[in-house]
C-alpha cells in the first residue's frame, strides 16, 4: 500500500487490496473511500469485496467511483461531505490516487489559494498544475 498524505486527516493511495486492510487499520484510518469504478477492476478489487474486508475490520467505507464525467460539484461537497463526517483520518483510493487528489484539490479551492493546494499534491508525488486556472476560479467565486 502506498499511503499519502495530503492534509493531516486525507491520505489517497492506488488500487488498495484486501490484504492492505490490516496496514490501514495500523495507519489509524477510519474511513475508506472508494473512488475507482468497478468497471476498472477484477472482482477481487472491487468495491464490495474491499469494502466488506474493511467494516470487517471496524472501519466505515463508502464507494463514490469517479470519472471524468462525474466529477461534478455535487460529488465533490459529497466527498468532502465524508471527510468532513470520518471522526479521524480517510484514505481514499483509485487506480493511482490522481482522481482523489483532484477531487480533494476541488474541495479545497474555496478556502485555500491554488499555490497552496497544488504544494500539498505536489509533495504527496501528484502533479496537477493543468488543475491550477479551475482552482482558481474556484478559489474566486
Amino acid at each position: 500500500m502506498d499511503l499519502r498524505n495530503l492534509s493531516p486527516v486525507y491520505a489517497v493511495s492506488p488500487q488498495i487490496s484486501v490484504e492492505d486492510v490490516p496496514a490501514i487499520v495500523e495507519a489509524g484510518i477510519t474511513l475508506v473511500i472508494c473512488n475507482r469504478p468497478d468497471s476498472e477492476v477484477p472482482p477481487s478489487h472491487q468495491a464490495d469485496a474491499i469494502g466488506e474486508a474493511v467494516r470487517e475490520a471496524g472501519l466505515r467505507f463508502e464507494v463514490l467511483p469517479l470519472t471524468h464525467q462525474t466529477m461534478t460539484p455535487e460529488n465533490v461537497a459529497r466527498q468532502a461531505g465524508f471527510v468532513e463526517s470520518a471522526g479521524g483520518p480517510v484514505l481514499a483510493y483509485c487506480a493511482s490516487g490522481t482522481r482523489c487528489s483532484v477531487i480533494w484539490a476541488l474541495g479545497q479551492a474555496a478556502t485555500r489559494t491554488a499555490d497552496d493546494v497544488l504544494a500539498d499534491t505536489s509533495a504527496a508525488g501528484y502533479q496537477l498544475d493543468g488543475l491550477r486556472p479551475t482552482l482558481e476560479q474556484l478559489h474566486q467565486s
